[in-house]
């Protein structure tokens, strides 16, 4: 069983930037890709980015290319996602997911959240203009 805890949400202006956090406890962290995943008001949760087990690949959604990174501490068990020139439309609550079946990051796959084993409770984030 994974837990998966996201931080750093909150409201920031137009242009601005956040990091959000997410701590794994439990089951194997270098075992799981590691995805993102966002759900603005009314709308479905869409894919954000992931990051492969070593840490090496991303990738991400069109909609954020170029302005977000993603990044892994594997001793820490944590994923980070660097948010910059933040827009309104980024505003939404953004959620960590795991991917537990130790296998490479594959972009067929794990854009698609059904791909995604354990997901954690989320954390907002409202970008003003």
């Amino acid at each position: 069983q994974v837990q998966l805890v996201e931080s750093g949400g909150g409201l920031v202006q137009t242009g601005g930037s956040l990091r959000l956090s997410c701590v794994a406890s439990g089951g194997t962290f270098i075992r799981n890709v590691m995805g993102w995943f966002r759900q603005a008001p009314g709308k479905e949760r869409e894919f954000v980015g992931a990051i492969s087990r070593s840490g090496d690949s991303t990738y991400f959604a069109d909609s954020v290319k170029g302005r977000f990174t993603i990044s892994r501490d594997n001793a820490k068990n944590t994923v980070y996602l660097q948010m910059n020139t933040l827009k309104p439309e980024d505003t939404a609550v953004y959620y960590c997911a795991a991917e537990t079946s130790n296998t490479y990051l594959n972009r067929s796959r794990h854009g698609n959240e059904n791909e995604y084993d354990y997901w954690g409770q989320g954390t907002q984030v409202t970008v003003s203009s």
